[in-house]
């Protein structure tokens, strides 16, 4: 019964899935906004290379 006690009381496992739930939520958020500016930055790159290769 005390087992039992302690098991609800204990939140290492709560902390541990609310880490969790953040990475995952900062990771979707890095993933959008890659997502979203990859082809900019491509384009960029792909500008700034032709000015260099035509130098």
């Amino acid at each position: 019964m005390n087992a039992i006690k302690h098991f609800i009381r204990d939140e290492d496992g709560i902390t541990a899935i609310e880490y969790a739930l953040m990475a995952a939520a900062i990771a979707a958020a890095i993933t959008a906004g890659l997502a979203i500016l990859g082809p900019k930055i491509t384009a960029s790159l792909t500008y700034i290379s032709g000015l260099i290769k035509s130098s």
